[in-house]
C-alpha cells in the first residue's frame, strides 16, 4: 500500500513537472526572452486553422515561430514601431479591443440579444457620407454640411441629391441595399436600425467621416441560401459566342435531362465555380453586390430547383439550389454571436455595473466630504461658461483613491470646466449639479484606471494585443523588405526567372474546336463531316448561329488537363475519336498542337513574382539568423511537446 502510494506520488510529481509554467523561457532572441506559454498559445489557436500537415509538426511551427520572432525583432531595429502611423493606427486597434473587454456579463448579454435581432432583420439604406479624418476635431462644418443635405434629401428625393453631390472622393452617395448585423461598422449600423422605415437620420459620425441615412425598407432576413450556377460571360474570347445564346443552349441541355453539375464544369466562365459542379459558398442577403443574382436565389424554393436564365452585370447565368437555411433559433447562434460581440467594437465603456464590480475588486476609497466644497465654489459665472476655480483653490487634495493611484481635486475641477458649455444658459442646483458629474467623473476614473490596467491583469487581452502589435509590425516589414522589393526589382525578377525557367512550362496545348452534344449519333455525323473535308472554321459559324440547336461548340486554346479536355483525349491534329465526357459525347478539331515549353516571364508573372518573394524572405530570414542570436531551452520544449500532445 505504501508502495503504491508513492507511486503515485511520484507520478504527479512527474506530471507537475512536465507541466509548463507562466516564466518558463523557450528561447531567446539577442537575450530578449519568448514565453513557452506565448508559443503554446499561438500553436493551439492556429492549429485547426493551417491545413499544411507540415505546420501541425511541433518542430517545424517552432521555426516558423522562431523566424516571426526575428523578423519582428528586426522590425523594433529599424524602429518601425515609433513610425507615427503605425502608432496611430496601434492606439486605435487597442482602443477598439479595450471596448470588447470593458463590459460585464448583463451588458454582453444585451448585446448578444440586439445582435440576434439585427441578424434576423434586414434594413435597406442609402447614405451620404462626408469623408473627414478621425483626428479632425473641428467638426462643425461638416456637421452642417450634412445637415443642408438632409434638408435637400427630404425636399428633392435621395436619387436627384446622390447624382448632384457624389464625387467619389471627398463625398459618397451609395445605395447599400439590404443588410443586417455586423455587416456594417457598429455606429453605422445602429443608425440604420434605430431610424423608422421611410425617415432621415441625423448626421452621426464614424471612423469614415459624418453620414446621414435614408432607410427605405425593413424585413426579416431571408437566411442563408447555397447555390450553384453556370455563367456565360459578358466577356468571351470567342468573338463569335453569344453569351444568351449559348446559356438558352445548355438551358435546352439541362432541360433534356444532362446534369446541371456536368454542364458547369464543361461550359461555366466561372472557372472558381465550375470545377466544383458550379457551387458557390453560402451567403445572405444583401452580401452579394449583385441584386438580381440574390433575389433569384432567394426565389429558389425547394432543393434541385432550377432557375431559367437570367442576366447579370457579369453575364448570362442557369442557378440551381442546394439548401436553404431560414433564420436559426438564438439558442442555436447564441455562443457565435457572444464570440462576434466580443471581437466586434459594439462592447460599451460606461457601464454601472462593470463600475461597482471594479470598486470592489481595487478597493476604491471616495472623499465625500470633498464634494460640499465644490458645491460652495460653483457661482453663476459656471452658467455663463466663465467659471474658473478661485484663488487658494485646494487642487491637491485627494478626492478618489483608486488601487494605488489618488484623483486630486485639480482632476475633478478641469472635469467640471471642460463641462461648461452643457450648462451654458440653464441654471441648475448646485448640489445636483455637482452630484451628477460627480457620478461621471467617478465611473470615468475607474474604468480609465481598468483600462490602464487591462494588460497586466487580464492574460487575454495582453496576448491579443500583443499579437496585433507585432503582426502590424511585421506587415510593415514585411511590406518594406519583401513585397515591394520584388514588384519593383525588374533586373532581380528577370534574373530569378531565368534561373528558375524550368519551373514555369506549359503543358501540352491545343488550338482546338470541341463539338458537344447528348446524342452520340448527332456527333458521329459531324465527325464524318470533318473526316471527308468539311471546313471546320464554316461548320463552326454556322453552327454557333444556330438558336434551336442542342449542339454546343467551343473554340479556343485548350492546356491539358483543361476542364474541357476528357482526361484520354490524344494531342494530334485533325478530328478526334468520340469522347464521352461530363455526360456528352464530344468531338474534338485540333487545328494546331503546341508541345509543352517554357513560359514567356509575362505569361508566368504572377507565379515568378510569388516564387521571388519566397526567395528573397528566404535569404532575409538567413541574414536575420545571424544578426540576432537565438538560443534554445532544450528542456523547457520538452516539457512544452509534452503538454501539447497530451491535448
Amino acid at each position: 500500500m505504501k508502495l503504491f502510494v508513492t507511486s503515485i506520488l511520484l507520478c504527479f510529481s512527474l506530471g507537475l513537472q512536465a507541466q509548463v509554467k507562466d516564466k518558463d523561457v523557450l528561447f531567446t532572441v539577442e537575450g530578449e526572452p519568448v514565453m513557452a506559454s506565448e508559443f503554446i498559445r499561438v500553436y493551439n489557436k492556429n492549429l485547426d486553422l493551417v491545413k499544411d500537415e507540415s505546420q501541425k509538426d511541433i518542430d517545424a511551427y517552432l521555426e516558423l515561430f522562431v523566424n516571426y520572432q526575428l523578423k519582428v525583432k528586426e522590425a523594433r531595429r529599424l524602429e518601425l514601431d515609433k513610425d507615427p502611423n503605425y502608432l496611430r493606427e496601434f492606439n486605435n486597434y487597442k482602443k477598439q479591443l479595450t471596448k470588447n473587454f470593458m463590459a460585464d456579463n448583463k451588458v454582453t448579454d444585451a448585446l448578444v440579444e440586439e445582435a440576434y435581432h439585427r441578424t434576423t432583420n434586414d434594413v435597406k439604406v442609402s447614405h451620404i457620407l462626408v469623408r473627414l479624418d478621425e483626428t479632425e476635431t473641428d467638426t462643425t462644418a461638416v456637421y452642417n454640411q450634412l445637415l443642408e443635405l438632409r434638408e435637400r434629401v427630404a425636399k428633392e428625393g435621395y436619387a436627384a441629391v446622390q447624382k448632384a453631390v457624389h464625387n467619389g472622393k471627398t463625398i459618397f452617395a451609395e445605395d447599400l441595399g439590404y443588410f443586417g448585423g455586423f455587416k456594417m461598422v457598429y455606429p453605422f449600423e445602429t443608425v440604420a436600425f434605430n431610424t423608422p422605415k421611410g425617415e432621415i437620420s441625423m448626421p452621426f459620425r464614424t471612423r469614415f467621416g459624418y453620414h446621414i441615412l435614408k432607410v427605405f425598407d425593413k424585413r426579416k432576413s431571408l437566411g442563408e441560401v447555397t447555390v450553384a450556377h453556370i455563367m456565360i460571360s459578358n466577356k468571351q474570347n470567342d468573338s463569335t459566342v453569344v453569351p444568351e445564346t449559348r446559356i438558352n443552349q445548355i438551358y435546352k441541355k439541362i432541360q433534356q435531362g444532362e446534369k446541371f453539375e456536368s454542364l458547369a464544369r464543361q461550359f461555366s466562365n466561372d472557372k472558381s465555380s465550375a470545377k466544383k459542379g458550379g457551387a458557390l459558398a453560402p451567403f445572405t442577403g444583401g452580401q452579394l453586390s449583385s441584386k438580381e443574382f440574390e433575389d433569384v436565389a432567394f426565389s429558389l424554393e425547394n432543393q434541385g430547383d432550377i432557375s431559367a436564365p437570367f442576366k447579370t452585370a457579369y453575364g448570362w447565368h442557369i442557378m440551381k439550389l442546394i439548401r436553404k437555411k431560414g433564420i436559426q433559433p438564438f439558442e442555436e447562434v447564441k455562443v457565435q454571436l457572444q464570440n462576434k460581440v466580443k471581437r466586434d467594437s459594439r462592447s460599451k465603456l460606461i457601464n454601472s455595473a462593470l463600475v461597482k464590480k471594479l470598486a470592489t475588486k481595487y478597493k476604491v476609497e471616495e472623499n465625500k466630504k470633498g464634494l460640499n466644497y465644490f458645491e460652495s465654489i460653483i457661482t453663476d459665472a459656471y452658467f455663463k461658461q466663465a467659471w474658473k476655480t478661485p484663488e487658494g483653490f485646494d487642487a491637491d487634495n485627494t478626492l478618489i483613491k483608486i488601487g494605488d493611484v489618488s484623483v486630486s481635486n485639480k482632476a475633478f475641477s478641469d472635469h467640471l470646466m471642460s463641462n461648461q458649455r452643457k450648462y451654458n444658459n440653464r441654471r441648475a442646483n448646485p448640489k445636483a449639479l455637482i452630484e451628477t458629474e460627480y457620478n461621471a467623473f467617478y465611473e470615468a476614473q475607474v474604468l480609465k484606471y481598468h483600462e490602464d490596467n487591462l494588460e497586466f491583469e487580464n492574460e487575454d487581452f495582453a496576448f491579443v494585443l500583443k499579437e496585433y502589435r507585432d503582426g502590424l509590425l511585421l506587415f510593415d516589414l514585411m511590406e518594406k523588405e519583401v513585397w515591394n522589393r520584388a514588384t519593383k526589382d525588374s533586373v532581380g525578377l528577370k534574373a530569378f526567372f531565368e534561373k528558375n525557367k524550368t519551373n514555369y512550362t506549359w503543358k501540352d496545348r491545343v488550338d482546338a474546336v470541341i463539338l458537344s452534344s447528348a446524342s452520340e449519333r448527332k456527333i458521329d455525323q459531324l465527325r464524318e463531316a470533318l473526316l471527308n473535308g468539311a471546313d471546320i472554321d464554316e461548320m463552326y459559324s454556322k453552327l454557333v448561329t444556330e438558336k434551336s440547336s442542342t449542339l454546343i461548340t467551343t473554340q479556343d486554346v485548350f492546356e491539358e488537363g483543361h476542364a474541357s479536355l476528357p482526361k484520354d483525349f490524344e494531342f494530334n491534329k485533325g478530328t478526334s475519336k468520340i469522347y464521352n465526357h461530363n455526360d456528352s459525347y464530344h468531338v474534338i478539331y485540333v487545328k494546331e498542337v503546341f508541345p509543352s515549353g517554357h513560359k514567356t516571364l509575362d505569361e508566368a508573372r504572377g507565379k515568378v513574382v510569388s516564387d521571388y518573394q519566397a526567395y528573397i524572405e528566404d535569404n532575409w530570414v538567413d541574414t536575420l539568423s545571424k544578426r540576432f542570436k537565438v538560443k534554445l531551452n532544450d528542456s523547457v520544449l520538452k516539457r512544452v511537446k509534452k503538454q501539447i500532445l497530451k491535448k
